[in-house]
């Protein structure tokens, strides 16, 4: 059925309603985005004095990078460490943990009432927990260390990837694992050669998700590490300090640190539509 020029109309005025609303919410997310990148190449003074246009300077790099007061490269390395592992670690528990409470034949409220809990936990934020996380590190010396924030972060995490994969454990059908059974299949091969295959979307978008959100975490990160062992949002946080803000050099390290982020984003992206489609359709 043809449309009369009337519906054509208001379709044309809807779409454009529409796209402009789009276009100013790309606005609104890339405008602090780009105003922190070009503030990484400007100078203080011309910062300061708001000069719209400026001859771009490496200057704010060389002092992050390259200074031999910096710490940046050391928390660069610092994060990348803690990042992984608690992402392998969290990944791995998680996905596990699902197989556990999908799989063993755990009552339907017991399930639920353990996914409620985790999304429950997701609510509390990190920064309550930073204090009582010092103190159990320090009790037991692990104070300014790696192991204490890989911890922390695997605990801050793991509900939310839980959560996560959750769905993905609904949808595979359980006439497959059944069957490879009956072919003799053990454990170890069902999980290597049925199930991960059929979640591998769901597991490349979790373990993205996780990483990025371990990568910019800091209140704990503040908490539980020093000058050698911190992470880069600890970094970026020294150089507000009490005589002056280093906003330019504040504003490259920024932009440095969120390089890995986003190349994570840029590879994994079909996985993580995937992944959320996967779990959202039946």
């Amino acid at each position: 059925m043809s449309k009369t020029p009337s519906q054509f109309a208001q379709y044309r005025r809807t779409s454009l309603y529409l796209n402009g609303f789009l276009l100013l919410a790309v606005f609104a997310t890339l405008a602090p985005f780009v105003y922190i990148a070009l503030s990484s190449f400007k100078t203080q003074i011309s910062l300061l004095m708001g000069d719209v246009w400026f001859s771009p300077t490496l200057y704010n790099y060389n002092e992050v990078l390259f200074d031999r007061t910096s710490d940046y490269l050391q928390n660069f390395a610092n994060s990348v460490l803690v990042t992984s592992i608690s992402t392998f670690f969290v990944v791995l528990i998680s996905f596990f943990a699902g197989y556990s409470l999908f799989r063993m034949r755990w009552p339907n409220y017991v399930v639920n009432l353990f996914l409620i809990w985790s999304m429950a936990f997701n609510l509390i934020p990190s920064v309550s927990l930073a204090s009582a996380w010092y103190g159990m590190a320090r009790e037991v010396g692990l104070a300014n260390d790696y192991v204490a924030l890989i911890l922390a972060h695997i605990t801050l995490h793991l509900p939310m990837a839980l959560w996560l994969l959750a769905s993905f454990f609904r949808e595979i059908p359980k006439e497959l694992e059944e069957a490879a059974y009956i072919d003799g299949a053990g454990f170890v091969t069902l999980v290597r050669r049925v199930i991960a295959p059929l979640m591998a979307p769901g597991l490349v978008a979790t373990a993205i998700l996780i990483y990025v959100f371990s990568w910019n975490e800091f209140p704990v990160a503040l908490a539980l590490t020093n000058n050698e062992t911190g992470t880069v949002p600890v970094a970026i946080a020294k150089y507000a300090q009490e005589e002056e803000i280093k906003y330019t050099q504040m504003a490259a390290a920024s932009v440095l640190s969120a390089l890995p982020a986003l190349f994570a984003l840029l590879f994994g992206q079909r996985f993580i539509v995937r992944g959320i489609t996967a779990g959202a359709v039946k």
